[in-house]
């Protein structure tokens, strides 16, 4: 995943509604007004929501004769951990040489 794409992603997923649609696509496919119902806003701005979602690939739509049905792209989320997964084991690495560190520089620590 390249870096605009994981921005686009974490923007995305930066906002309380668009998690919330997220967190509903989880249980399964939903129609726009489904989707829009709980959330205390105008259909044009719940449309921008899903609109970042959808241009971050986290959520697909079609239409279903008059209905717009969307549903959750998963794919899009293993990206994001793939990219956490590498940063944490950066880390940890970090880490482990700062404390090793630690120990060349202060043998007597007891923290350990």
């Amino acid at each position: 995943m390249d870096n605009q794409s994981l921005d686009a992603l974490f923007a995305a997923l930066a906002d309380p509604t668009r998690r919330a649609i997220v967190a509903r696509l989880t249980a399964g496919e939903a129609s726009v007004s489904a989707l829009a119902d709980p959330h205390d806003m105008a259909l044009p701005s719940f449309l921008k929501h899903l609109a970042r979602l959808e241009a971050a690939g986290l959520v697909r739509s079609r239409k279903q004769g008059r209905i717009r049905i969307c549903t959750l792209h998963p794919e899009a989320l293993a990206e994001a951990t793939t990219w956490i997964d590498r940063q944490r084991a950066s880390w940890g690495a970090r880490l482990d040489r700062l404390e090793l560190l630690l120990e060349e520089t202060d043998p007597e620590r007891t923290d350990r």
